[in-house]
């Protein structure tokens, strides 16, 4: 299991009322319990990588997310969740919305795949879609802007 996916099961349980998590896959086995300190246990067949050792006293820094300098204007639709952001439903496919598109509320905008489910994310107003803030297949956090419709 990569560290990325790691930590985004991580702020998953930290940010729910989930008390305990754990995934089973073939790699191995992660068990999340949250409570006064966050304990993670991994498990596999194979030795844990260095970037994974006990021994290490505190988690790798996760390099900084791009924030734009200037605020958009128009409407700003956030991601409800941490995954991964996808413009279209499956690889190859056209891509729910592009720049310059009118959307309705309730129109599918993106997807965001969150512990192997893919959630629908729907324009919460109508408007015109002028800026896509993330790139297909990049990891989004809770709260992070992914559109602006005007």
């Amino acid at each position: 299991m990569d560290l990325r996916k790691l930590k985004t099961l991580i702020d998953l349980v930290s940010e729910s009322n989930v008390s305990e998590l754990e995934i089973t896959e073939p790699e191995g086995k992660v068990r999340i319990v949250k409570g006064g300190g966050a304990m993670v246990q991994y498990a596999q067949q194979q030795p844990l990588p260095a970037t994974l050792a006990p021994a290490m006293p505190a988690p790798p820094e996760v390099p900084p997310v791009a924030v734009p300098a200037v605020a958009p204007v128009g409407h700003t639709v956030k991601s409800p969740m941490v995954g991964t952001f996808y413009r279209s439903a499956s690889p190859g496919a056209k891509s729910f919305v592009e720049v310059g598109d009118a959307v309705k509320a309730g129109d599918t905008l993106c997807i965001i795949e969150a512990m192997k489910i893919l959630n629908e994310i729907e324009a919460d107003v109508a408007g015109t879609v002028v800026q896509i803030l993330c790139e297909n297949g990049q990891a989004v956090e809770y709260s992070q802007p992914l559109f602006v419709l005007v």
